[in-house]
């Protein structure tokens, strides 16, 4: 394991990545080649978590654990995996460590478990959807996009391919084709353009529908979109 951020140019910051979202991406991610720091309010933490993801992917790779804010500071790709009730808070508290320029990428999903709920129920936001209100918390240099939501955890954690798509949206088309590319590099991830932020509230809404099939089913399920283009899947 580094203990700094090293290789590509762009190190891929994962805030709230000690959770089970933020270390399967991690896992992925440094296997397919990519530079990760795992953050978290506390640095001994993502240090431990980063070790652990190491361990699991085998030399050679580079992880590096920080706290939150340092670890916003030294990258502009960053990738957020808390729980809905944790989002405001953080983001207020990373806005000054984020860059100009920066990529924010939401896997926020807003469900009533956040106020002592249902799992299974989706919560209704003013903005409209997790993702439209992150974009409101961060500078308004920094671009948003909604992606990875469906993607289970437990798969994220495996080696198997995952059989799953993984719908973007974002007003910035540079910063989606970026986070296209970054799920592409998931073995069995398709990823796929889903137009603007706006449409981040029905994704995150699918989640809360897969929640339901797996406590019914007891399994792990994802999306696949057919009938689309090959060039749909880019």
């Amino acid at each position: 394991m580094s203990s700094a951020p090293a290789g590509p140019i762009r190190p891929i910051a994962i805030v709230g990545g000690t959770g089970p979202a933020g270390m399967g991406l991690a896992l992925r991610w440094v296997r397919a080649g990519e530079t990760i720091i795992i953050g978290s309010r506390d640095e001994r933490r993502a240090q431990q978590a980063a070790m652990a993801v190491a361990q699991r992917a085998g030399t050679g790779v580079n992880i590096s654990g920080m706290e939150n804010s340092a670890a916003c500071a030294v990258a502009d790709i960053l990738v957020l995996t808390v729980p809905f009730e944790n989002q405001a808070s953080v983001l207020k508290q990373l806005k000054p460590s984020m860059t100009e320029g920066s990529i924010l990428i939401d896997a926020t999903v807003p469900l009533a478990a956040a106020v002592g709920g249902r799992a299974s129920r989706p919560l209704g936001i003013w903005q409209g959807s997790a993702a439209q209100q992150a974009a409101e918390l961060v500078p308004p240099e920094v671009s948003v996009v909604a992606a990875f939501h469906n993607l289970s955890a437990e798969l994220l954690a495996g080696d198997a391919p995952l059989d799953c798509d993984v719908i973007v949206c974002s007003d910035d088309p540079d910063a989606a084709q970026l986070t296209r590319e970054l799920a592409a590099k998931i073995s069995g991830v398709r990823p796929i353009d889903g137009g603007k932020l706006e449409n981040a509230r029905l994704v995150e809404q699918i989640t809360a529908l897969l929640i339901g099939l797996n406590i019914r089913h007891k399994g792990h399920s994802g999306i696949r979109v057919t009938g689309l283009p090959p060039q749909a899947y880019r």
